[in-house]
């Protein structure tokens, strides 16, 4: 069986075929999946896809990029983080990829929102769903400094991981898992696979950040949960494994980053 760590049912492209899609993953051996928040405008519809399907989790968080949106404070969310299902704080972190003409110092606002979301994640003692694009310094920093505050209680995972093999150190360093997606199967992502092969595969996960990024052969086509074998299958292949141990072991990783049960399994 597999898991996708990390997808987005609540945004127009997947939320009106949640039956078909759960279809597909049931026939496709997913059996679980994250269903991930990205402004508190959204959480309704996003912790409701939770409650209506036992295979279902979900996170409560403000994406970096979403701005002209209800910004969170602690008290806000930390009584979402302590819903039912709710299992993670995020999707969070910084992106300076499009700066639009702002300097650093004018994405403070970036660093503040994701500090909020450091310190719930350490008040409720859940993992962090991190989002990282060409801030990978800033956003290494902030958790070193929160994580030795915290006594190095806090935890999380990098997602959609496309960095390098020395922010993978050190997100390992400090306890992170490292998900890969479908950019891991594209052709032009040859260093993401080197990474990959170096990333220890306890600490891996996967996932397809649906409706985006669909793996090969489906690439540019609306991505789908029941795709994520596609990334299991390469994730595999780079590390010299059969399929079936990557989706084990991904499976495993989920749990216990998340704090879930598992599935009854034949030993």
């Amino acid at each position: 069986m597999y898991v996708d760590s990390h997808c987005h049912l609540s945004f127009p492209a997947l939320y009106g075929r949640i039956d078909s899609l759960r279809a597909d993953m049931a026939e496709a051996l997913v059996d679980r999946a994250l269903v991930i928040c990205t402004t508190l405008e959204e959480f309704d519809v996003v912790h409701g896809l939770a409650l209506a399907h036992d295979n279902f989790w979900c996170t409560a968080g403000v994406h970096p990029d979403n701005e002209g949106v209800e910004e969170p404070d602690v008290h806000r969310l930390s009584a979402l983080a302590l819903q039912p299902k709710v299992v993670a704080i995020g999707e969070t972190g910084l992106d300076y990829f499009r700066l639009n003409g702002r300097t650093l110092a004018d994405m403070a606002w970036q660093r503040e929102r994701f500090a909020v979301h450091i310190a719930v994640a350490a008040a409720v003692d859940k993992p962090l769903v991190i989002h990282t694009r060409s801030a990978s310094m800033d956003t290494l920093a902030m958790l070193r400094d929160a994580q030795s505050a915290a006594g190095g209680r806090l935890r999380g995972v990098f997602h959609c991981f496309t960095e390098t093999a020395e922010v993978a150190r050190a997100a390992l360093d400090m306890g992170f898992f490292i998900s890969f997606s479908g950019i891991l199967t594209f052709k032009t992502a040859a260093d993401l696979r080197a990474v990959a092969a170096f990333v220890p595969l306890d600490r891996c996960l996967i996932e397809t950040d649906s409706p985006y990024l669909a793996p090969v052969p489906h690439r540019g086509r609306t991505n789908s949960p029941a795709w994520v074998p596609h990334v299991a299958a390469e994730l595999a292949r780079v590390k010299g494994l059969p399929t079936a141990a990557v989706a084990d072991a991904t499976s495993r990783n989920f749990e216990h980053l998340f704090g879930l049960p598992g599935p009854q399994r034949q030993t």
